[in-house]
């Protein structure tokens, strides 16, 4: 469990601005680019997570990553999710492979557009058993929301 979760509700005494102690011990001896604050160094959009270096991994992510590079900066930030479609497909082929990911990235464009879905839609860690190479139409379902 994390600090921030075993925090004890007795500590707190008069609200949330009532005391000027960091949550964490250690905070206050931290500079501002330690914690992640507004003058961090960011390392990128995409996803830096490990997975393995196959050559359709790479060539995917590359074609992904032109893109975000050359053609992003035309047609402009009118995704409705997050994180973007781009970052998306970079993700999923990174973690499932060129196939796989290659067909939800699809499913998720397609999603994107009007009268489609919008707001937090994370790429899935783990495929379930029922997701097939063969079976492609079936990525379609994981983006979409439970009614």
């Amino acid at each position: 469990m994390c600090y921030l979760c075993s925090v004890q509700d007795d500590e707190d005494e008069g609200g949330a601005a009532a005391g000027s102690k960091p949550i964490s011990p250690l905070v206050g001896e931290m500079s501002r680019s330690d914690r992640g604050g507004y003058g961090a160094r960011q390392v990128g959009r995409n996803y830096s997570g490990p997975f393995r270096k196959t050559p359709d991994r790479l060539f995917g992510m590359g074609l992904i990553r032109l893109y975000q590079l050359t053609l992003s900066g035309f047609i402009g930030n009118s995704c409705r999710h997050i994180p973007t479609c781009s970052e998306y497909g970079y993700e999923s082929v990174a973690r499932h492979g060129l196939w796989a990911g290659g067909w939800m990235t699809l499913f998720r464009v397609a999603r994107c557009g009007p009268g489609g879905t919008s707001g937090l839609d994370p790429v899935p860690g783990e495929l379930e058993r029922r997701y097939h190479w063969w079976t492609p139409w079936r990525y379609f379902r994981l983006g979409q929301k439970a009614a």
